[in-house]
């Protein structure tokens, strides 16, 4: 009798313990327990900073997480605290300058999805439109090598200059500029003193960002550009969590409507990326 009750509570401790192992096989409702069901944001003082906090802080508290929202006021910070470990994810900047940013500072970082971004503008309180323009106006433009391409990307849309077809309009510069038939004058000025220029030249090309942060109204451009998706900001983290369940669920709540519906309320004259245009 002995020897059957040990046998018997053997048996019992073995089915119980196969039992526990297989409690959460197949249904996947479990696959977070241990897990940490906080997120911790970082973005840029602003619009991006916005929408952490106006569209991913509320839907993502709704699947139960608990965001924090650090603010950085350069390009630098986000990307370092990111690495470091500080952060579990950032929104700040476009896929071209992570891509450089990671290489050069031999960091592993990787874009999960893009977002809908603040497009140039071109801008002008002396013309109405861009038939308006007159012959030789000045245009005042960024001098860096990324909003450059930009604006004469925007300024060849609207039939105002054409770039040399042989050159990666990605990577434009004056210099590439092979018909200008209103013979434009370009004034090259860092980025964040375009939007003073709106007012001492006949037009500016003024990132959104930039626009944005001197209280533009984006919807006031009298062109706004045609982003490459390139160009079009990115929530990212680290390469090794690209898979994680949080990265997974932050990719869900920027795909849902309630997200898109936040975006055509709270961020108008932002430009939609291809996946959410289907383009």
């Amino acid at each position: 009798m002995k020897k059957a009750l040990i046998a018997f509570a053997t048996l019992l401790c073995i089915l119980l313990l196969a039992a526990c192992g297989n409690d959460d096989s197949g249904t996947g409702e479990n696959e977070n327990e241990g897990e940490s069901k906080s997120i911790k944001f970082g973005a840029t003082v602003g619009p991006y900073s916005d929408m952490v906090t106006k569209a991913l802080v509320p839907l993502l508290e709704e699947k139960g997480y608990e965001v924090e929202n650090q603010e950085f006021t350069d390009y630098v910070q986000p990307n370092n605290a990111l690495s470091r470990g500080d952060l579990d994810a950032n929104l700040f900047q476009h896929t071209i300058y992570l891509e450089a940013f990671s290489e050069e500072n031999d960091m592993d970082l990787s874009s999960v999805i893009a977002v809908p971004t603040a497009p140039m503008g071109l801008y002008s309180n002396s013309f109405a439109s861009t038939e308006e323009i007159a012959e030789g106006s000045t245009i005042a433009i960024a001098n860096d090598p990324t909003n450059l391409s930009r604006t004469l990307l925007m300024l060849q849309d609207q039939d105002l200059i054409t770039i040399n077809e042989e050159v990666d309009p990605l990577k434009a510069s004056v210099n590439d500029i092979v018909e200008n038939p209103k013979n434009l004058e370009f004034v090259e000025v860092e980025a964040g003193q375009l939007p003073r220029l709106v007012d001492s030249e006949d037009a500016a090309a003024v990132p959104g960002n930039f626009a944005l942060a001197a209280d533009m109204d984006l919807l006031d451009a009298l062109a706004l550009e045609e982003m490459p998706d390139d160009y079009r900001n990115v929530v990212a983290v680290n390469t090794e969590d690209k898979d994680a369940q949080f990265a997974k669920d932050i990719k869900e709540v920027i795909e849902s409507d309630e997200f898109e519906k936040i975006m055509d309320e709270e961020f108008q004259g932002f430009g939609k990326p291809g996946w959410m245009t289907g383009e």
